[in-house]
């Protein structure tokens, strides 16, 4: 992985939700026409041996297995393909329930364009198992003398098609190979299947599918291959709650060993109760606790139990405003509860939010001396943390008419919680829900932290 310094810098802004829009439009003309099939295979399609032999391996989930179909080339009249014929190796990885219709037309798009080795449905494949054993086949033929599988391994890039909550899903897997010392870490890309997008919005993927979309893949991958990389900060969330555990467990969040928490608990101060349940996540976009949060657990739990009324993107937002309506966020205003400022805590590390919005906004530099804010950047190590009043403030904010409430900038973060009137607390990361326990007598505790740095095509 390059150097910080040595990267393009995400940017601070993005373009309105609008421009969504026009994107759509635009890829129904010309925009992927200009991409040659052939030539598109010979940037990003591993030679023939290779991509069998990371299929094979991810399949019996065996590395061993995935090494052994390596030294089957040749026998079956393969011809041996030079390393250059892969300029750039892509793998995919597409969520099939996004995307409404076009998740599983898009994989079949995909295995046309490139081939069905380099393209893996997450309902049947984990990112974690083609990192241990796809990548884990591709380091053992390198270690053999295998030139070709050594210079795959470095170039090699990935493309999520998906929301945000599945970029966010691979990218924390991703990031295990920091810890495992399995560098370089394969920049990723995007093709944006999901409701809000607003990862691909940030670093110029788009935020919606394209209309003209079968044309348009083949841009998407030409991209993936040559794009520049840009720098993300992630975000490590630690719950810490003093028994129980959280059902229904979101792919953000993992349980853990309360012992892997004790040094953070020490380090900050924090004491760990003794039948402590732990969970940690990474996220790159936001963090949110409260009626946000809770509107997001009503639609996912709708799209599970009735996938067909989650048809695409305009179906998901109006399944979206729907229950924000029937979830009392316009009905109770703040006001009826003086201890109650907002309803919704956002903790943001990107300049888009809820499809392309900008709560945070453009301050201006008197503002932001006022505040002792800095101006915001995606790679900066702060986090923008800000609330949303009620229903009616939220609308307003997300028209782009105020700003949502600016509380601080921070580099690292600690929510405490207790119950009381309320049991349950609603909480996201990037899209991803669920319902968190809390006890009136005992706080339960999520603490964020930086957590290092990925690299984005």
């Amino acid at each position: 992985m390059e150097r910080a310094e040595e990267t393009p810098r995400a940017p601070s802004t993005a373009p309105s939700a609008r421009v969504s829009i026009w994107e759509s439009v635009r890829a129904c003309g010309v925009w992927g026409k200009e991409v040659d099939k052939a030539e598109l295979r010979r940037q990003v399609v591993m030679p023939l041996y290779a991509r069998r032999a990371v299929a094979a391996a991810v399949k019996a989930k065996d590395e061993a297995v995935g090494v052994a179909a390596a030294a089957e080339r040749g026998e079956e009249g393969e011809v041996e393909v030079e390393v250059e014929a892969a300029v750039t190796p892509v793998v995919v990885f597409v969520n099939s329930r996004s995307g409404g219709r076009h998740g599983p037309e898009l994989k079949v798009r995909l295995h046309e364009l490139i081939s069905e080795e380099q393209v893996f449905d997450l309902s049947v494949v984990k990112p974690s198992d083609f990192i241990n054993y796809g990548l884990g086949c591709l380091e053992k033929l390198a270690e053999q003398g295998d030139n070709c599988a050594e210079t795959i391994r470095k170039k090699l890039r990935i493309m999520v098609a998906g929301g945000d909550g599945t970029v966010g899903w691979v990218l924390g897997c991703l990031t295990d190979l920091y810890r495992l010392k399995r560098e370089p870490v394969p920049p990723t890309g995007i093709i944006p299947l999901g409701t809000g997008n607003d990862l691909a919005r940030s670093f110029g993927w788009g935020g919606s599918f394209p209309f003209g979309w079968r044309s348009a893949v083949k841009r998407y991958l030409s991209k993936a291959a040559t794009a520049p990389t840009c720098r993300l900060d992630s975000w490590q969330a630690v719950v810490m709650m003093p028994d129980g555990e959280i059902k229904e467990l979101p792919y953000a969040l993992k349980k853990t060993e309360p012992a892997d928490c004790l040094e953070l608990c020490q380090e900050n101060g924090t004491e760990l109760p003794e039948k402590a349940s732990c969970y940690k996540g990474v996220f790159y976009n936001y963090l949110s606790i409260g009626m946000d949060a809770q509107v997001a657990y009503g639609f996912h739990h709708l799209r599970d139990e009735k996938p067909y009324l989650a048809q695409g993107p305009v179906a998901n937002k109006l399944i979206y405003a729907g229950y924000s309506c029937t979830q009392g966020w316009f009905c109770t205003p703040c006001t009826a509860s003086p201890q109650l400022s907002v309803r919704s805590l956002v903790v943001l590390n990107l300049y888009n939010y809820g499809s392309g919005r900008h709560p945070w906004g453009d301050l201006k530099p008197d503002y932001l001396e006022k505040k002792g804010f800095v101006e915001a950047h995606s790679d900066d190590g702060l986090l923008e943390i800000f609330g949303l009043k009620e229903g009616w403030h939220a609308s307003f904010v997300m028209a782009e008419l105020i700003k949502a409430k600016h509380i601080a900038q921070a580099a690292a973060i600690k929510f405490e919680m207790r119950g009381g009137q309320w049991n349950r607390a609603y909480v996201q990361m990037d899209g991803e829900p669920w319902k968190q326990p809390l006890l009136q007598e005992q706080s339960t505790i999520i603490e964020i932290n930086k957590f290092g740095s990925s690299c984005r095509d």
